[in-house]
């Protein structure tokens, strides 16, 4: 039995499965990875607006109100 079935692992990412060969190098490590991390596990998809994102974009609003008005 290995270490990720007896503890908790969060991992978050931005890419689709299928791309993190691009960022592994290696097909083969990647799929022995996946292999490795999609067992037993709950995979859950966030899709919307990236918070950062729109927190750097109030805060981007904010700064032009205020050099507007000096």
């Amino acid at each position: 039995m290995g270490a990720y079935e007896r503890q908790s692992l969060i991992i978050t990412a931005n890419l689709p499965f299928e791309s993190w060969t691009e960022v592994c190098g290696s097909e083969r490590l990647t799929g022995a990875m996946l292999d490795r991390l999609t067992h037993r596990v709950h995979i859950i998809e966030a899709n919307g607006e990236s918070y950062r994102l729109s927190q750097s974009r109030k805060r981007l609003a904010r700064r032009k109100k205020t050099t507007k008005k000096n």
